[in-house]
């Protein structure tokens, strides 16, 4: 059995756990519409998002060897499968309620995977010409103004378009792995172009994933972004880089393939908001406003205790006024007991 199938399946796992972590990470953090790096850095101080982080860069690694010797086509696809994990613990520790659609795209997408896996041919990767590094620099740069755009856009439109988009910028790093993967000696390793597109693709891709996990399902910014990552990825290295399919296997590629990209796409319709992503009303953040853990303030008892019978002018103002300043404290109590319960549901 080589090597390389046992990255593949570490990966899957590591993917899927990094995805769950950075979700709750996401969820915990002031939205954004714009393309603000800042984001990256109020995401790090949670210890939850960098732990997310260090299973995605273990994945990273483990993905990074498996390129070596299996095709783009698989790997890229079974970096999918890793959203089926993110599912399954998500139902587990986060109280996730998966409808039956996505249950049953889930396991299409399972299918899928496994007929690619049949038809994949392990081989060392050829070459990427200069041509290939200026589009990679090329697309780099079509990203960063793009993301500008799409960082606007809201909800569940939002949620597609950012994930689809960094789905683009892992697939150009994807690219740009395969054949950095077999490096001839450590210095052409360092001085190869290919490992500085690398990381700026991935750094840009997981920027673009932050700010989709914040708009909507993290199923759909995943899958949209598995989606975007699988095609690119697999047409070039079928085409330029000597990706091979098995003889007489070809259908089972077709067919695998296919099915995994219908089943991801699929999820970007089907996957409904996790609780987690579930916004406070508009009306009850006006009230509440900013979370904090100053105690609410009530009136002294002799002031809420006057006799009714003496109310004279004079003290009947303190009494409306008493009742107003209770009724709102109550308000902000209620709004901030609500957003405490909705920071302990992400935790579970």
């Amino acid at each position: 059995m080589s090597a390389g199938w046992v990255f593949l399946g570490a990966m899957i796992g590591a993917y899927g756990l990094a995805n769950m972590l950075q979700s709750m990470a996401a969820a915990r953090t002031t939205a954004h519409e714009t393309l603000d790096p800042k984001l990256l850095v109020r995401l790090a101080r949670q210890g939850v998002y960098l732990l997310g982080v260090l299973f995605q860069m273990l994945g990273f690694v483990l993905a990074f060897a498996a390129r070596g010797e299996l095709p783009l086509f698989l790997v890229q696809a079974a970096v999918a499968a890793g959203l089926g994990v993110t599912a399954i613990l998500g139902v587990l520790f986060l109280k996730w309620r998966l409808p039956r659609s996505e249950i049953a795209l889930l396991a299409a997408l399972l299918v899928g995977l496994g007929a690619l896996v049949l038809a994949a041919e392990p081989h060392p990767s050829h070459p990427l010409g200069p041509a290939g590094i200026l589009g990679l620099v090329a697309v780099l740069g079509g990203l960063a103004v793009i993301g500008l755009f799409a960082a606007k856009l809201r909800g569940a439109k939002g949620s597609v378009a950012l994930g689809a988009l960094a789905g683009i910028a892992f697939a150009a790093a994807a690219v740009a792995a395969r054949p950095l993967a077999n490096p001839t000696s450590g210095e052409a390793f360092l001085t190869n172009p290919l490992l500085y597109l690398l990381i700026a693709h991935s750094l840009v891709g997981q920027l673009l994933l932050g700010l989709a996990m914040q708009r909507g399902s993290t199923t759909a910014a995943v899958a949209a972004m598995d989606a975007a990552a699988a095609v690119p990825a697999a047409i070039i290295g079928l085409l330029f880089l000597g990706d091979r399919i098995a003889p007489g296997r070809e259908w089972f590629a077709a067919a695998g393939f296919v099915v995994t990209l219908a089943a991801v796409i699929g999820l970007t319709f089907y996957a409904e908001p996790q609780p987690h992503h579930q916004p406070l009303p508009a009306r009850v953040r006006a009230i509440a406003g900013p979370v904090s853990t100053v105690p609410v303030p009530t009136a002294p008892a002799s002031t809420a205790s006057v006799p009714a019978a003496a109310g004279s002018g004079a003290r009947a103002k303190p009494n409306r006024v008493v009742r107003t300043s209770q009724a709102r404290a109550r308000a902000r109590l209620r709004a901030r007991h609500s957003a405490r319960a909705a920071v302990r549901t992400s935790n579970r």
